[in-house]
């Protein structure tokens, strides 16, 4: 049909995964370029708006057109996405999207290729990928950009790919690389039953690590150790400090993964060895802290942190392509998992975001779409 858009390349998925192209023209949809889609793809999607800052009952339903894949980016058709805590903390107004980045919430997903943009090989729509994007998760389709997907293994489910990326990036980084961590040294990991926390057990112990977490209860300790924590701490009832120091013959650790920041950041101090490295990825006790900074210089400790969100575009590329060689043949054989926890329909983001905050989970939450 001829209308006011240009002509765009459509890919009809055929039976068997055949593939054959036609050039066409569409009328109703807002396409330009050098574009491939599926056939039969809505005007809307149903999404999960933010309507205001507030608590959980702010996520609401509502109706979105559907995103248009730029070059090097592709569309998916969303089957699981992640809840992560920067989207609690977005949904409160404390943590805007970066510039250019969707405002809906929701920074992984999984799902099928629907279409693709200029520079993006059109064989690939069909398959299934994982996928680490800067906003629009919580919603029926979901762009994101070709060079930080990956694909998803034969016989993982999607909602155990969906919940990968954010947590994967995230302790690749911060661990191994701003982190430093190699074989045989130990670390101490803050919130060890979260998302991230399980994550950071799973990865240092597939990496040679020793790894010590905090818990806030003795179940949630014993969930830890379950996972493959060597020690876990219950910080209610016991001293970090003295727990590591005695853990570790009075040592300490090679590394602090912080979540905390506040004032854990001189306790934490106080558990890492001579030529220590501390970095925070999260500041959930408070943005500032106090630290004897005589004490930082005679022990030769390091202090760093890091974002995920608005790193560049080309940063989150780099960090994909060295998960692909180093991390993802061990999810492809399947030793690496995450931990999962509940799963949520998208309708219900609310609930998923209330469990979050209740602090009760073990691992991910996941939405259903």
């Amino acid at each position: 049909r001829r209308g006011r858009f240009s002509s765009i390349s459509i890919s009809y998925l055929l039976p068997m995964g055949s593939c054959c192209q036609y050039e066409a023209c569409l009328k109703d949809r807002p396409f330009k370029g050098d574009i491939k889609v599926m056939v039969k793809l809505p005007d809307l999607m149903t999404a999960i708006e933010i309507s205001t800052p507030g608590g959980p009952e702010v996520l609401v339903a509502a109706q979105r057109p559907l995103p248009v894949p730029g070059a090097g980016e592709l569309l998916l058709k969303v089957a699981y996405a992640g809840v992560n805590r920067p989207d609690v903390i977005q949904r409160k107004g404390l943590y805007p999207a970066p510039p250019g980045a969707s405002d809906l919430p929701g920074l992984e997903v999984s799902g099928t290729v629907v279409a693709v943009g200029a520079d993006v090989a059109p064989d690939i729509i069909g398959n299934a990928y994982c996928a680490l994007v800067s906003g629009g998760g919580y919603a029926e389709y979901c762009l994101a950009r070709m060079d930080v997907c990956l694909p998803v293994p034969s016989g993982m489910e999607m909602a155990e790919a969906a919940a990968l990326p954010e947590t994967l990036f995230t302790v690749w980084h911060n661990v191994f690389e701003r982190g430093n961590a190699s074989l045989g040294e130990s670390v101490l990991i803050h919130g060890g039953t979260s998302g991230i926390g399980t994550m950071a057990i799973k990865l240092g112990k597939l990496f040679g690590l020793t790894v010590i977490v905090t818990c806030g209860s003795d179940n949630k300790c014993a969930a830890a150790e379950k996972i493959g924590a060597d020690h876990a701490i219950n910080y209610n009832n016991s001293d970090f400090v003295e727990r590591v120091k005695a853990l570790t013959g009075g040592e300490g650790v090679h590394l602090v993964l912080d979540m905390v920041a506040g004032s854990y950041v001189s306790r934490n101090l106080q558990c890492l060895r001579e030529d220590g490295r501390h970095v925070t990825i999260a500041v959930q006790g408070g943005m500032t802290a106090e630290i004897n900074m005589a004490y930082v210089m005679s022990r030769r400790l390091t202090l760093t942190g890091s974002t995920l969100r608005p790193r560049t575009a080309a940063f989150k590329a780099m960090l994909a392509q060295e998960l692909s060689v180093k991390v993802w043949p061990s999810v492809c054989d399947g030793t690496l998992r995450p931990e999962m926890d509940k799963i949520f329909p998208l309708a219900e983001a609310a609930a998923a975001h209330a469990y979050m905050e209740s602090g009760a989970h073990v691992g991910k939450i996941m939405l259903k779409v």
